[in-house]
């Protein structure tokens, strides 16, 4: 009786199985090719994001909203803006439960040695607010 060994390299017949594909080696420096671009990508689109949203020099703040009436709400708000240059501030007013019922984009001009500026605001509202808000503040184009 033979006996057959689990070890043993199997040998087949030659072209019966049609030819055996020689082992692939990866390519480890085209994943480091992507990696690095794909870095480099993100840094550039972090640097641009960065540059038209949050740019700290145009800081504002809501000092209060009065006059609030089914119509209209009167926002009051202090912007940090570079001197003479110009700021859009976007206002938006919400409801009570929360919904957006005015939003509204407002330009800020500072003259010479002037960077903090209280401004007042009237937002025409489809509904009654219940608060004022400044969402942000950017630079003017």
């Amino acid at each position: 009786m033979s006996e057959t060994h689990a070890t043993s390299v199997p040998t087949f017949p030659p072209g019966r199985y049609g030819r055996r594909r020689a082992t692939r080696r990866g390519r480890p420096w085209l994943v480091g090719l992507l990696a690095v671009g794909l870095l480099a990508a993100m840094a550039l689109m972090s640097v641009r994001l960065y540059q038209q949203y949050g740019d700290p020099a145009y800081d504002a703040e809501v000092i209060t909203y009065t006059d609030v009436t089914d119509t209209q709400i009167l926002v009051k708000f202090q912007v940090t803006v570079p001197a003479d240059s110009s700021a859009v501030c976007v206002l938006r007013a919400r409801s009570r439960d929360g919904a957006e019922v005015a939003r509204e984009e407002v330009r800020v001009t500072a003259t010479a040695g002037e960077e903090h500026l209280v401004v007042q605001h009237r937002l025409v509202t489809t509904g009654r607010a219940f608060l004022g808000e400044v969402l942000r503040c950017r630079a003017a184009d």
